[in-house]
């Protein structure tokens, strides 16, 4: 007679609430008020229903908890920003800043496609989401969300809309790059070229204020034929870096207004056998690491605090979901990140 082999991989159904109840020895109602922080309980009572459901590896409903708080503990993330480039450090600011209050993040790709992104506000209601955070790949106005008569609080982090009713938290470019010129000034940088990218971003307008601002400031020489616009590109930079060793009076200073640019800077100079910092000194801006680490030398950048940025729009979201209201275009503050390529180790 064949005997079949008995299957030790058999799975056991969950935990349920009357299973926890009767390991605590209590009823279903003080199993449901201990984990729902409800009812007076004494503290040894909610220690012991709890310490069995952990032990039970009993998960509460999730679609009952929110019917009961009138919460879903959930928020969305809407991004057009397919690489993942700015819109993973705001995520990972924004999952510090809810992690606390036990609230999840659904992360949607939108890819600048209208009817993908309405798709995943539609799917978002559905799941009744407490809130939505819409960010993207550059910071220049954009349509607001088509919410319709739905009341969920929504706020734009490293993104902006037209509506004076919308809270939008973007980076200070302007005063990230006031931050960049001052620095090259202080080393004594005397002859300071900006190589940017199209001039229809705001953040390059921004930038390009911000770095005049400081020359005006120290009674520096805004010269035009220094300010070169070009493509958010490495190819960009090395053009920029002939064009500007070709004029009259050569350079000693370089503010690029990305890190991808400012590689190509460095990389331009060097064709030319011009010495990184000792000749020209470079700063980008982004502090996007894996380019700033990798450049040679290694690339003084600012950094725009994306991750900051992310933490303070969950924040703000938390304090909206709880009635706060919130409006208007903030600016958070850059920081100065100080390597090799502008020279100041080298001058301390």
């Amino acid at each position: 007679m064949n005997v079949r082999p008995a299957r030790s991989g058999v799975r056991k159904s969950p935990a349920t609430i009357w299973d926890v109840a009767r390991a605590a020895g209590v009823s279903v109602g003080t199993v449901s008020k201990a984990l729902n922080g409800r009812g007076q309980l004494r503290e040894e009572t909610r220690t012991l229903v709890r310490s069995s459901a952990e032990r039970l590896g009993f998960r509460p409903n999730d679609l009952a908890q929110s019917l009961l708080r009138k919460r879903s503990f959930t928020v969305g993330l809407i991004s057009t920003d397919a690489y993942g480039r700015f819109s993973i450090p705001v995520l990972e600011g924004i999952e510090s800043a809810l992690e606390p209050a036990r609230i999840s993040v659904f992360l949607c790709s939108a890819a600048d496609d209208p009817a993908r992104e309405q798709q995943h506000i539609d799917s978002l209601m559905a799941k009744r989401v407490d809130g939505i955070i819409v960010t993207g790949r550059r910071t220049d106005k954009r349509p607001a969300l088509a919410l319709g008569k739905a009341a969920v609080p929504v706020l734009y982090a490293f993104a902006q809309v037209a509506d004076r009713n919308a809270l939008c938290l973007l980076p200070d470019d302007f005063g990230g790059a006031v931050l960049a010129g001052e620095h090259l000034i202080g080393l004594g940088r005397q002859r300071i070229a900006h190589v940017t990218g199209p001039e229809d971003f705001e953040a390059v307008r921004r930038r390009r204020d911000g770095f005049r601002r400081a020359l005006r400031t120290h009674r520096h020489t805004w010269r035009p034929e220094r300010i070169l616009v070009g493509q958010w590109s490495e190819a960009w930079g090395r053009e920029a870096a002939a064009r500007l060793l070709a004029l009259p009076e050569r350079v000693d200073a370089i503010f690029c207004g990305s890190d991808q640019i400012a590689r190509g800077v460095v990389d331009g100079l060097r064709d030319q056998g011009v010495r990184v910092p000792d000749d020209i000194a470079v700063v980008g801006f982004d502090n996007w690491e894996i380019i700033a680490a990798a450049t040679r030398p290694s690339l003084t950048t600012i950094d725009m605090n994306l991750r900051e940025l992310g933490r303070e729009a969950g924040l703000r979201l938390l304090a909206m979901i709880d009635g706060e209201s919130g409006s208007g275009v903030v600016r958070l503050p850059c920081r100065l990140v100080v390597r090799q390529s502008c020279g100041a180790r080298r001058v301390a």
